[in-house]
């Protein structure tokens, strides 16, 4: 079956499925295979739950004119999405970078959403699968679709840009993340500019950081609309960034009062109003939504719980995420501060030297107590130090305890680390 065919298919449906836990009736199921499954297996359980259609690559599996066998199912859903995206004609706004990719991507719709009917990727469904059934959730009601692109190694970006094919592009930053796969930070800005590649190609428009020197350089040669706090002939001037702890910005006269803490997020915040100016949302309908925004999954969430007052960044961590949460934290006005660390993968060759670096760093500061979860950093422990060390989680839940009384506490780590369970021994 063709994929002309197969879209029509697809049109008769209300949603797309790859997990039978979570099937919905009148489906079009993609039966895609794992390291530890092959959903080919669960073609009959599918059907049973309720879907229109299932898609394999097994022909074991075939059952009737409901199961519609092709080469690979993978290639299928990408090759269905770029179709569908072609389809509906749409405006599409890309984002990736290092950090903060998540966020500005949540701000960027709810500001949006104030003028226009709007769909983003739901969570972080930012790779070669997230991204086509982001674009197969669109549909004629959208008007605007927003597509968050991650990567960890070099082309991807350049392959989930040919199924987006975006109007538009954003890149949050260039970091430390994801270090192993790309090959180093100088990968990082190779990987992650793919996007620039694709939109001086297609002759798209970039939305940048006037400020970020890189950004300015790699888009001289492609149409852009810029934000900046030094330049005054930017297309977005912001005249005044204010950090303690939420993050308040002042732009053409209007105060926005947001609900996210660290100076690190000021970038984030900018970008969504800069994209909302471009798409002339209004000054005020740009601060409601913006001053609306809660963060959420453990991503600079501000909690309170007995005497304690955390900063809960736990979603994730990379070099350069810690470097510029630490130095947020540690400006913050308090005397009782607690720090708890967690490892931060995908560093490859370069990960001892990482978790060095944001150890040597906190001995500038012997009044915070500091507490490192995880092997890498682990494996830093020295005889004579004030910081305490743990090798798994499970060490620093029978190990910790820190005394009941007014502190502020800033919790960071990689996602496989979960530190978020640090709340229930506080």
């Amino acid at each position: 079956m063709n994929i002309e065919n197969l879209h029509q298919l697809y049109l008769k449906c209300t949603s797309i499925s790859t997990d039978t836990r979570k099937i919905e009736k009148n489906s079009m199921f993609f039966a895609l295979k794992g390291g530890n499954f092959d959903a080919n297996t669960f073609t009959s359980q599918a059907l049973e739950k309720g879907a229109n259609y299932v898609i394999i690559d097994n022909e074991n599996y075939y059952i009737n004119s409901q199961t519609i066998l092709v080469k690979d199912v993978l290639e299928t859903l990408q090759d269905l999405a770029k179709f569908h995206r072609n389809y509906l004609k749409i405006k599409i706004i890309a984002l990736t970078g290092s950090n903060g990719k998540t966020t500005t991507k949540e701000l960027i719709n709810v500001v949006l959403s104030k003028k226009f009917r709007v769909k983003a990727t739901y969570g972080n469904l930012n790779n070669h699968i997230g991204v086509p059934l982001t674009i197969l959730s669109f549909n004629e009601q959208t008007e605007i679709g927003i597509v968050e692109l991650g990567a960890n190694h070099q082309k991807e970006i350049e392959f989930l840009c040919q199924i987006t094919q975006p109007d538009y592009g954003y890149i949050t930053n260039f970091g430390k993340a994801h270090l192993e796969g790309f090959g180093g930070i100088e990968g990082v800005i190779k990987g992650k500019s793919e996007m620039y590649n694709y939109l001086i190609q297609e002759d798209k428009i970039a939305f940048i950081n006037f400020d970020d020197i890189l950004q300015e350089q790699k888009t001289k040669f492609i149409q852009r609309f810029s934000y900046s706090v030094k330049n005054k002939n930017s297309d977005l001037y912001i005249e005044k960034i204010v950090a303690n702890p939420f993050v308040e910005i002042k732009f053409n006269q209007e105060t926005i009062k947001s609900n996210l803490i660290g100076i690190y997020n000021s970038n984030n915040i900018i970008a969504s109003i800069l994209i909302g100016t471009y798409f002339k949302v209004s000054d005020e309908d740009i601060n409601e939504a913006i001053s609306n925004y809660f963060p959420n999954n453990n991503r600079s969430q501000l909690v309170h719980k007995n005497n304690f007052t955390i900063i809960l960044d736990a979603y994730n961590a990379n070099p350069s995420s810690m470097k510029v949460a630490l130095e947020n934290f540690i400006q913050l006005e308090d005397k009782n501060k607690i720090i708890i660390l967690g490892d931060m993968f995908e560093l490859g060759n370069e990960s001892a030297e990482e978790h060095h670096e944001i150890i040597n760093y906190l001995t500038n500061f012997p009044s915070i107590h500091c507490y490192f979860v995880g092997l890498n950093f682990f494996e830093n422990k020295k005889q004579q130090t004030n910081f305490s060390f743990y090798k798994n989680f499970e060490e620093f839940k029978t190990g910790f305890y820190i005394e009941n009384k007014s502190s502020m506490v800033l919790i960071k780590g990689s996602r496989g680390m979960a530190l978020e369970r640090v709340l229930d021994l506080l």
